[in-house]
């Protein structure tokens, strides 16, 4: 399976899990602004390297995740690797394009 890339726009906070321990559920944008859910990520547990904040764009392997019936939801079978960040600076220019795609590809859609 092909790693795909990620824009993580949503990182919600750790919660206990009887099954996970302690997980958190990440959300993003993937390259061509289809929107994917990952569950469960052991945040905590992650090496220092693999783990992202929010604009952070991260390359993982997904499989669906049929246990939650949102077609958008996945979870991670590889190593989460940080790619780059996506920063603020000069009023929002790096990130402006990637919500520029999201809001043409949802206008397009519709």
């Amino acid at each position: 399976m092909a790693k795909e890339k990620v824009l993580i726009t949503v990182k919600t906070y750790p919660t206990i899990s009887s099954k996970y321990k302690e997980t958190v559920c990440t959300a993003g944008l993937r390259q061509d602004g289809s929107w994917v859910r990952i569950y469960p990520v052991p945040f905590r547990q992650l090496q220092d390297d693999e783990k992202y904040k929010k604009f952070d764009w991260i390359q993982v392997d997904l499989e669906r995740n049929h246990q939650d019936e949102r077609a958008e939801s996945y979870r991670p079978i590889s190593e989460i690797e940080r790619i780059s960040h996506v920063s603020t600076r000069q009023d929002w220019r790096e990130r402006i394009p990637c919500c520029l795609v999201v809001a043409s590809t949802r206008l397009s859609s519709s």
